[in-house]
């Protein structure tokens, strides 16, 4: 499935929960979605439990 379905299909579920449910509703699908979409990645492999937790120094960005 493309990104731009994925987009779509997202889009739609906010959409509806904002119609029928309100602002909250709509607040708690979006949020829920975004816990969905980084539990997905880490199903995937893309991201690793420590790219959360290690410091900016460890991934190499320089202070000022």
């Amino acid at each position: 499935m493309s990104m731009a379905v994925v987009g779509l299909v997202a889009g739609m579920a906010l959409g509806f929960a904002g119609y029928f449910g309100g602002f909250g509703a709509f607040l708690l699908v979006a949020a829920l979605g975004a816990v969905g979409f980084v539990v997905g990645r880490f199903l995937d492999g893309d991201l690793e439990p420590g790219d959360f937790f290690r410091s900016r120094d460890e991934r190499g960005f320089r202070r000022r």
